[in-house]
This record gives C-alpha cells, sequence and structure tokens, in this order.
C-alpha cells in the first residue's frame, strides 16, 4: 500500500490559510488534514464547511477532513459539498456509525473512524468491511504540538491483521506528533497515512521534510525492529 503525507492545517498560518494549502500541494503532499474541532466533543474550535469550500478552490489536493464533533451525522453533507474527500469521524462520538458511514457514502465520498488513544482496537472492527481507513490518534485530540505516544503504535497492527484476516486492504492513519523521529515506529506497526502538523507546516523546507518522513515510512513499513 502507497505511503501518504497528509500536512494538518492545525498547524498552518492560519491568517492565510489558501497560500499554506497551495504550499503544501507544492511541497509534495499527498492529502491534506483538515481538523474540524466543535468546542464539545474536544476542548478547541476550529473551522467549518465555508473554510473547506473556500480552500477547495485553491488546491486540487485530496481533502482529508477529520471531524472531531459530538454530531458527525448533522455535518456530513455540508462538509461533503464544500469539497471533502474523505471523512472521518470519531466511534466515541453520539451519532450512529453505521448511518453516519452510509451517509458519507450516498454524497460519493470516502469513509473514515478514528479513535482516542484510550479506545480499544476492537471497536472499529465490526465496521472495517463499510470504510476506507482508520485512523489511530497518537495523541489526546484537540490540539497540534504534542507529543508523539508509542504505546498507541500496538492498535495499529492489531487493526492492520484484523484487515489482513478479513482480506481489506484499507489505510490505516496516525495523528499527533509524526515527525522524521517517531514515523518509523507507525510505520512498522502498519501505518501507511500520516498526519503530520508541525514536522512540516514548521519546517523551513516542507518539500524536504515530507520526502524525509516518506522515506522513513517505506522502509519501516511493516518492519519488525
Amino acid at each position: 500500500m502507497d505511503i501518504l503525507i497528509s500536512p494538518s492545517i492545525l498547524a498552518s498560518d492560519f491568517s492565510d490559510l489558501g497560500n499554506e494549502a497551495v504550499r503544501m500541494e507544492k511541497a509534495g503532499a499527498d492529502w491534506l488534514h483538515i481538523d474540524v474541532m466543535d468546542g464539545h466533543f474536544v476542548p478547541n474550535i476550529t473551522l467549518g464547511p465555508p473554510i473547506v469550500k473556500a480552500l477547495r478552490k485553491r488546491t486540487n489536493l485530496y481533502f482529508d477532513v477529520h471531524l472531531m464533533i459530538s454530531h458527525p451525522h448533522k455535518y456530513v453533507e455540508e462538509f461533503a459539498k464544500a469539497g471533502a474527500d474523505i471523512i472521518t469521524f470519531h466511534t466515541e462520538c453520539d451519532s450512529n456509525i453505521d448511518e453516519t458511514i452510509d451517509l458519507i457514502h450516498s454524497f460519493g465520498c470516502k469513509a473514515g473512524l478514528a479513535i482516542k488513544p484510550g479506545t480499544p482496537a476492537k471497536d472499529v472492527f465490526r465496521y472495517l468491511e463499510k470504510i476506507e481507513m482508520v485512523l489511530v490518534m497518537t495523541v489526546e485530540p484537540g490540539f497540534g504540538g504534542q507529543s508523539f505516544m508509542a504505546d498507541t503504535c500496538p492498535k495499529l497492527t492489531e487493526i492492520y491483521n484484523e484487515c489482513k484476516a478479513k482480506n481489506l486492504s484499507i489505510h490505516l492513519q496516525v495523528d499527533g506528533g509524526i515527525s522524521e523521529k517517531t514515523v518509523a515506529v507507525a510505520a512498522a506497526a502498519g501505518a501507511n497515512c500520516f498526519v503530520a502538523g508541525s514536522a512540516v507546516f514548521g519546517s523551513p523546507d516542507p518539500e524536504e521534510a515530507i520526502k524525509v518522513i516518506r522515506t522513513i515510512a517505506e522502509d519501516s513499513f511493516l518492519l519488525d525492529f
């Protein structure tokens, strides 16, 4: 499975989002990770569909929309119409999971399920046949710049093995503290899609940062250290 780098706009310059998105596209990013927070599911507020719609006009990057909100079902249509390509929401949310996955697909988007660091891997098992991605949070969701939690990585391997047993090929994404120093551990555990915030947006050379993270991930993927 291809290695994908999805820079998180949570680490971008919010006063210049359009140009920041273009900068990531030119730097070789595969996706753009768009963090949506409602101030209820997580203790932070970020952005909504109008900003996604505005960004869609500036870049052809694949929009990786991560809904860290209590009632994702209510907002799927708006984000899909704004230009989302894949919409990921949390198993811990208050919406019906099956109905929300079906609604995402009804608008032609891919669907992903996310789990917080304290949520067991098995919570996503029954949905694996219905989704295109699982996101394992490697920090507590809500704020950027946190330290990578390596003890969450065994869950990636559990999910990878479950997918393999079911003959499924879906993306396994990690989000939180990903950099050239931490990506190898996540890749070795089975992740192929990496959300990197500060390590890319904060780099003086984001193109080089993406190349380094990608190379390390490719070299480490499913490697038994």
